[in-house]
């Protein structure tokens, strides 16, 4: 196995575990090109949007299930299941990496998958067979911070731990269920969305770091298109993890309502490896 990349998912709606689009399609061939370039992972370490806390928890239960974090959906949505393995061998080395760096965290016995680690990986790995094991964070971190966390994280690609922090491109969920309705789930893109898109997009492939920590101040639309930061915040451990010395590599690209952006990147060596395996049309 050679090393793994890190990867950024933009997990969108928790429709998307049953209506999967264009990124759910993607994501299905993903699991697959990782396993084929890489070798399948020992264990998936999740950073999600949703599981939040005041401090950095480790979620080392033996046995994981879906949580249905989300409310006035279809039925057939909390039907599905996600019951995967915990990956409680892997806690003890995490909380070792992160307490080298001056990072403490805790270590629980206590499981559950929020839908923000669930809905991908049930495309990625829908056999639910790799070990998870979910690490929180503050919403209150600073994307500096997050990528210190991701750099203290960064030797687990080389043993085999698939790093993903999940999130989403862009999350403003008030351009959603708004007053006036919700939009149809293939509406045309927003211009402020395509911009804030086309600015992340080029920044990271020019390893800009310095902008993308200060996206606030420098993103087009930036408060607009997150005005809370807990979606976004995932994409900086994800890049910290994959150096900052190796290109990023967006895999996917897509929108749906026209303002959640589905985009997914790849940060590391082992980026360029993974864009060829996928090989998927991305929008510019």
């Amino acid at each position: 196995m050679t090393t793994l990349p890190a990867l950024f998912i933009s997990h969108g709606s928790p429709m998307t575990a049953l209506e999967p689009g264009a990124a759910g399609a993607f994501m299905q061939r993903l699991g697959p090109a990782i396993d084929r370039a890489f070798g399948r992972p020992i264990a998936v370490l999740a950073i999600s949007a949703h599981t939040l806390a005041r401090r950095h928890v480790l979620l080392a239960g033996a046995r994981h299930e879906a949580v249905y974090d989300f409310g006035g959906f279809p039925d057939a949505l909390y039907r599905l299941r996600y019951d995967a393995p915990g990956a409680l061998a892997l806690a003890p080395r995490v909380a070792a990496l992160m307490g080298a760096a001056g990072l403490p965290v805790q270590t629980l016995d206590a499981s559950g998958l929020d839908h923000g680690i669930w809905t991908p990986l049930r495309y990625l790995y829908p056999g639910a067979d790799v070990p998870v094991l979910p690490l929180s964070f503050s919403p209150h971190d600073s994307p500096a911070a997050l990528m210190a966390l991701g750099r203290a994280l960064a030797p687990l690609a080389d043993e085999g731990v698939l790093i993903v922090g999940s999130g989403s491109l862009t999350h403003n969920l008030r351009l959603i269920y708004g007053p006036g309705g919700q939009p149809d789930v293939a509406a045309p893109e927003t211009a402020e969305t395509a911009a804030f898109r086309h600015w992340v997009a080029e920044r990271t492939a020019a390893r800009d770091w310095a902008a993308l920590r200060d996206y606030r101040r420098q993103a087009p639309h930036a408060a607009f298109m997150h005005p809370t930061d807990e979606h976004w915040l995932p994409f900086y451990v994800a890049a910290g993890a994959g150096g900052e010395a190796a290109t990023p590599r967006r895999l996917h690209a897509s929108v749906t309502y026209g303002v959640l952006a589905m985009d997914l990147y790849a940060f590391g060596a082992g980026s360029d490896t993974l864009a060829e395996e996928t090989r998927d049309a991305v929008a510019a």
